[in-house]
């Protein structure tokens, strides 16, 4: 097996005051991530200019409404779909009263504006929802609303085999709790408590819903949005817990003589077996071969690591280890597989795994959340140039043979439409 180079170089690293878990790391806007620890703390960590330099900066954001003694379980956020304006918080925590433990859920957005992006204001502006459930996996993701406009909801799992929408009543300035059947039909009667839940979007206005459930079974659903119609499911049971499950589009090309298609894949996670890949649609299944060497996988994430077009598969494990796979078509025409091209060590279990822009430059970061702290990884910036000027050596080579073969059309062209100069009959004259 061919492995490749670890691409990345560590850039910082942010101790936090205690341990977090799978659901306590988001992104909060383009530049920000929000990292919250089970003893109800929430850090902001951002890059920002200091002494002429662009540095790290880790800091304890006060959210209103959450008790000294309260343990966080989740965390997320989403900027509002356009055109509303604003970023939303959503933190879910058990407070300890003693003899009973209390579960809440905490929406943050600022109305005021000029302060809908501010985080400081925002934490200061909650809703504050009592639970009567424990929640697990707090997730936001786009509907398609009644007047053909887009907006964002949150999708709260708990331990009593539902998910929970909530809603934004835009007249009442906050969200709501509503029937999740009326834009999730598919997320109805599950068979056990969803420790991971993923929705993905695809062509002809339909959707790709996916979850994973505490007794082994995994979910799927085709629905169409404009009617909120199941078209298609699915469930496929396991002997395992699924820690998480992962919605993603591959491009795969295993016929050099024919055009590359596209298919919907389902990465599934387990806690004490092998991680598989599936292509629901065409009934493929896949391997991800020596993913079970090192405890079990808590993270997934699908990305573009080598600016290929092709995407890679990053699998964080309680193990300690950070895993890459890449699709490997085969010689024989037939579905390839995913290949270990690299894997890096950390000195604590991996939780979660955001790949995102922080430093502003064009080129995105990889942070990872252990139950130390959070790592942000860059990308090796020697690589990085040889490849862009490999791209631009290949654009100006490709420029230069467009032209040179549309000035030759051209003469061609030009000449083909310039008349041909007949040659004169000599005129003689008679001798005499």
């Amino acid at each position: 097996m061919h492995r490749e180079s670890y691409p990345f170089v560590e850039d910082s690293f942010s101790r936090f005051p205690s341990q977090s878990n799978i659901y306590g790391l988001c992104q909060a806007g383009e530049q920000e991530l929000l990292a919250a620890t089970l003893k109800g703390k929430v850090v902001c960590f951002r890059y920002q200019e200091l002494q002429q330099k662009i540095r790290p900066v880790a800091k304890e954001v006060q959210f209103t409404y959450i008790p000294v003694d309260a343990e966080i379980v989740s965390i997320d956020a989403f900027n509002k779909s356009p055109p509303k304006r604003g970023l939303v918080v959503g933190i879910t925590f058990v407070k300890d009263s003693g003899d009973k433990a209390t579960p809440f859920l905490n929406i943050y957005c600022d109305y005021e504006p000029g302060s809908e992006f501010n985080l400081e204001s925002i934490a200061q502006s909650c809703l504050n929802l009592e639970l009567q459930f424990t929640p697990f996996q707090l997730y936001h993701t786009e509907v398609q609303c009644d007047d053909g406009g887009r907006e964002t909801v949150f999708l709260l799992s708990g331990h009593d085999q539902r998910i929970h929408l909530y809603k934004e009543n835009a007249s009442l300035h906050q969200f709501e709790e509503q029937p999740v059947e009326r834009l999730f039909p598919e997320l109805q009667q599950l068979p056990s408590n969803v420790l991971w839940l993923d929705v993905l979007s695809i062509a002809g206005g339909r959707r790709l819903s996916a979850f994973g459930c505490q007794n082994g079974c995994v979910g799927l659903a085709l629905v169409d949005q404009t009617g909120a119609e199941v078209l298609q499911s699915w469930r496929f049971q396991f002997d395992s817990p699924v820690s998480t499950v992962l919605l993603f589009p591959l491009i795969c090309q295993t016929d050099p003589n024919q055009p590359s298609g596209e298919k919907s894949m389902l990465l599934v996670c387990f806690t004490f077996s092998l991680f598989v890949l599936h292509s629901f649609l065409t009934d493929f299944l896949l391997c991800l071969l020596e993913s079970d060497q090192w405890d079990a996988v808590l993270c997934a994430l699908v990305i573009d690591l080598d600016f290929d077009g092709q995407k890679e598969v990053l699998l964080g494990t309680y193990g300690q280890e950070l895993l890459c796979y890449k699709f490997q078509p085969s010689e024989s025409g037939r579905d390839g597989q995913f290949q270990l091209q690299w894997r890096r060590s950390f000195k604590s279990p991996l939780l979660s795994i955001i790949y995102l822009d922080l430093t502003g430059d064009g080129l995105r970061e990889l942070a990872v959340l252990t139950l130390k702290g959070l790592h942000i990884l860059q990308h090796t910036l020697t690589s990085t140039a040889d490849l862009v000027l490999e791209r631009l050596a290949q654009r100006v080579s490709a420029l230069t043979v467009g032209s040179e073969l549309e000035s030759a059309k051209a003469q061609d062209t030009k000449e083909q439409d310039t008349p041909t100069k007949k040659e004169e009959p000599t005129a003689h004259t008679p001798s005499n």
